[in-house]
């Protein structure tokens, strides 16, 4: 017990220590929020969120933001699947993110804080501390704790009055997959992807605060907030620091989700007509769809139940993305398969029309461009139930 009492205050001390060391800012002191628009890549498209603290009485202009992440860390990509990756907070001198999001073509807004001096030394302390290595790391999550969330958090924590976040104009309350959505072109692949991986449980409708895991509503709800039973705004001062200059954006409509997706579902109309035609049936296609469907039936179980992502749970493109299918895949090469198959074909139609009736009531919105594939997939498991009634009959 005393070793334990002994243990602790060792550890109050040295935070006590650490937090001493930390510079008093001057009245000139300012600290705001720096609200960065999305980028041309998939992990920029959401955009950015950071703290400034500018002090011209002691020449402190830094950036603290929590989206920092370590390429060199080990099994980098396996922790990532599993969402056990850990994000740091990174300092940056203010003239060097700046030029580096100017480089980048994106647009830079910044609030100005009202805070006490009181709560900006807090503040100033409590980013200072996080920057040590040992209080660096936190454990991400693109929802709930990420480089956005952490600016509200931070606030929180270090004001003193109860802050108000008061509803926008024309704020309309929407789910986590539209929120993301809006930040992407559908026709991309990283959109299908994230429709593929993301579960039903970000298709419920986000709470006005849980709009803020997005840089944008952070500088939405920060610029209508109130401080304390008077009211007092929490911005100051709004600036636009840069505007975004307009550029001509390529849309690679060949290599496109949707013209891909339709060209596959044609490919297996065609062959499923002649099939028809000619009372055959081409086994290779029916191998690489069991062989496809199946392996991200697989993916999609992993992500489900093998990660820490909440975000991958009761993902319904498992209904048809099946990944059953792989255990069945002997029958495909049988000229007359087990009776057993053909009502495993006639589940997995049924499946099909389970997931439209998802789709239809908003359990889970699926990507868009792959409806062709879709009823592709559906009319060739229709193809097949005939085909094999027709080859036991005879």
């Amino acid at each position: 017990m005393i070793k334990t009492f002994f243990i602790a205050c060792i550890c109050f001390l040295t935070c006590l220590t650490s937090f001493s060391q930390v510079r008093s800012l001057s009245d000139q002191a300012e600290i705001s929020v720096l609200s960065i628009g999305p980028g041309t890549s998939l992990n920029d498209a959401f955009g950015h969120s950071a703290f400034r603290v500018k002090d011209k009485g002691l020449g402190i202009d830094d950036v603290y933001n929590y989206g920092i992440y370590d390429f060199n860390t080990p099994n980098f990509y396996l922790k990532f699947a599993q969402g056990k990756l850990h994000y740091l907070i990174g300092r940056n001198a203010y003239s060097d993110f700046y030029n580096s999001y100017v480089y980048q073509n994106r647009t830079i807004q910044e609030q100005v804080l009202n805070l006490s001096p009181a709560e900006k030394q807090d503040i100033y302390a409590y980013l200072v501390h996080n920057m040590q290595p040992e209080n660096r790391a936190y454990l991400y999550d693109f929802f709930y704790d990420n480089c956005a969330t952490k600016i509200k958090d931070v606030l929180l924590v270090n004001v003193d009055a109860k802050v108000d976040f008061n509803q926008p104009e024309g704020f309309q309350p929407q789910s986590f997959r539209t929120l993301i959505q809006n930040q992407l072109d559908a026709n991309t692949w990283g959109s299908v992807g994230i429709d593929l991986a993301l579960g039903s449980v970000i298709d419920r409708k986000a709470t006005p605060e849980e709009h803020m895991f997005l840089p944008k509503y952070i500088y939405r709800f920060f610029e209508v907030a109130t401080l304390g039973p008077n009211q007092q705004p929490l911005v100051t001062q709004d600036r636009m620091v840069f505007e975004k200059r307009e550029t001509e954006t390529s849309n690679n409509f060949l290599f496109s989700p949707f013209l891909v997706f339709s060209l596959l579902g044609l490919l297996i109309l065609w062959i499923t007509y002649t099939d028809y035609n000619k009372q055959r049936r081409t086994k290779i296609l029916d191998l690489i769809i069991f062989s496809i469907t199946g392996l991200l039936g697989v993916l999609i179980l992993l992500l489900w139940f093998a990660t820490d992502h909440e975000a991958t749970a009761q993902n319904y493109n498992l209904l048809w993305a099946f990944a059953l299918n792989l255990l069945v895949i002997g029958q495909v090469f049988k000229q007359t398969p087990k009776a057993w198959f053909i009502k495993y074909i006639k589940f997995l139609v049924i499946m099909l029309c389970l997931l439209s009736f998802h789709w239809v009531v908003g359990i889970q919105v699926f990507a868009l461009a792959l409806l062709p594939l879709l009823l592709a997939l559906g009319i060739r498991y229709v193809f097949l139930v005939w085909y094999y009634s027709v080859k036991r009959e005879a």
